[in-house]
Parts: C-alpha cells; sequence; structure tokens
C-alpha cells in the first residue's frame, strides 16, 4: 500500500496519541522521539510490503505456465505467496489465513 509522507507522518501522531492516553504505557523518551520512531517503523514496513508485492509478481511470472494476472488461478497464487513472504520477514503470524472463511 502506498502512503504519502504526509499519510505517515499523520498516522504517527494518532499512534502516538493513542500510547499516550493509555494508562498501560510509561514512556521513557519524549513523544516526538517516540513519533519518529513510529514514522520510521511505518516507513521500513511500507518498503518490505512493495519489495514482497515485487518479489510475488517475479515469483508467479517464473511459473511455467504463464498464468495472467487478475486470473483466479494468479490471485490464489499471489494470496499464497505474498503471505509466505510476509511469514518469512515475521510481518505475518503463521497461523493459516482466516480472511477467506469470513
Amino acid at each position: 500500500m502506498r502512503l504519502t509522507r504526509e499519510k505517515i507522518v499523520r498516522l504517527s501522531h494518532q499512534i502516538t496519541e493513542v500510547l499516550v492516553s493509555s494508562e498501560e504505557v510509561d514512556f521513557q523518551d519524549d513523544r516526538d522521539t517516540i513519533r519518529q520512531q513510529v514514522v520510521s517503523i511505518l516507513t521500513e514496513l511500507l518498503k518490505a510490503e512493495e519489495q514482497v508485492e515485487l518479489d510475488v509478481k517475479e515469483k508467479i511470472a517464473s511459473q511455467k505456465k504463464e498464468i495472467p494476472e487478475g486470473t483466479e488461478e494468479w490471485e490464489v497464487l499471489h494470496r499464497k505467496y505474498y503471505m509466505d513472504e510476509l511469514r518469512r520477514l515475521g510481518i505475518a503470524s503463521t497461523a493459516p489465513d482466516d480472511r477467506r472463511r469470513s
């Protein structure tokens, strides 16, 4: 998902405000340091997600059989490879994808 720098900064402010308002969170650093770290984490995760998307598309394209993008087979492979890559990076849980059951 592409987010502009402004949207990432806005999200970082919102996340920081939620943390500040929580009684369960005790800040060791000032708010701005925490917010900047949130920006950094979000930016790194979004970059990793973009690379995963490229890797998945490349993996599908490298299949012996041509699988046109947008077909059901392509979507199934994309979902599987995408989740595999996220798990490999530690971004997604190792539990099966439950979204399809909803």
